[in-house]
């Protein structure tokens, strides 16, 4: 069982000791001075401690009331935060999706203004981390790269993640077939090495030498290749606007399946929130949608 003092006296106490007085306390908490010097003698004596030396030219917090002070504040200010994230939840305003960096970026940033068209109401909060963070509680819900089988999580599939390399429209006229990899400078992502092999074994490409720079992040491949600098493995949805809009090219119509797939991942509760739902309704029509000209040959 827990011990806890008042929390009447809790407020009364660090409001004091945060504004440097009962007055600016007083006025905080909308009572009189009067009461929040007495509600603060009454929390001293509930701890057998004593927090402020009273003196006639004010008050001085004695060292437990430092420590004391300096505890409570970030206490205090973390419940007013969870109460307004409960409260707002409950009222369907607040949606915070938990996403990897590189969608957040290349798909679901620039498609928020229609989301917000849609649901003007709720409030949308990105944070980044995706697979790599483990899905936090606060999170509404997250848009993951995998399997689809997350214990205690429902995962409802969103897009397959198919494989083609992508590169600069000046690149793509020496690509006329795929052996011709063989004399590009091939960019890889860290984390996802087989890329590569896989789509290579797949468009019958024998021995390939895989060596180009690496980079943390698959927009950061992609972002080189549009610069010129060689030829990064896509994946969907990332390429999807960059194609369309022509600073990617897709030299070979051959995609492969990566082998996993984007899914909306959240926890069974969740699915009863407005702002839930409204984001659900709009994702997965989203996600259906044809990509214009994303397996568009660069020579057509």
């Amino acid at each position: 069982m827990r011990a806890l003092p008042s929390l009447n006296g809790v407020k009364a106490f660090e409001a004091a000791a945060r504004l440097g007085g009962f007055a600016g306390a007083a006025e905080e908490l909308n009572v009189t001075p009067a009461a929040v010097s007495r509600l603060v003698r009454l929390l001293e004596a509930r701890l057998a401690v004593t927090l402020f030396e009273r003196r006639a030219n004010g008050l001085r917090l004695t060292p437990a009331g430092v420590a004391y002070r300096d505890g409570l504040t970030p206490i205090l200010d973390s419940l007013a935060t969870l109460t307004a994230q409960v409260c707002d939840a409950a009222h369907g305003r607040v949606l915070t999706v938990g996403v990897g960096p590189t969608f957040a970026i290349r798909w679901l940033i620039p498609r928020l203004a229609a989301f917000r068209a849609e649901a003007p109401d709720v409030e949308v909060r990105i944070t980044t981390g995706g697979a790599t963070v483990p899905f936090a509680e606060d999170w509404t819900c997250g848009i993951r790269l995998g399997d689809g089988d997350w214990p205690g999580f429902v995962a409802e599939k969103l897009f397959a993640a198919d494989l083609s390399p992508v590169c600069a429209p000046s690149a793509a006229a020496r690509l006329r077939k795929p052996e011709d990899l063989r004399r590009a400078t091939l960019l890889r992502v860290a984390h996802a090495r087989e890329d590569w092999p896989r789509w290579l074994k797949a468009a019958g490409v024998g021995e390939c030498r895989i060596d180009g720079p690496v980079f943390e992040y698959y927009g950061h491949a992609l972002q080189a290749a549009a610069d010129g600098l060689g030829v990064a493995m896509g994946i969907r949805p990332y390429i999807d606007d960059d194609v369309t809009a022509g600073r990617l090219v897709v030299p070979f119509s051959l995609l492969v399946p990566k082998g996993t797939s984007w899914y909306l991942v959240h926890r069974p509760h969740r699915a009863a929130e407005e702002g839930f739902k409204a984001f659900r309704r709009w994702i997965t029509s989203a996600a259906i949608k044809p990509a214009r000209g994303r397996a568009r040959r660069a020579r057509s």
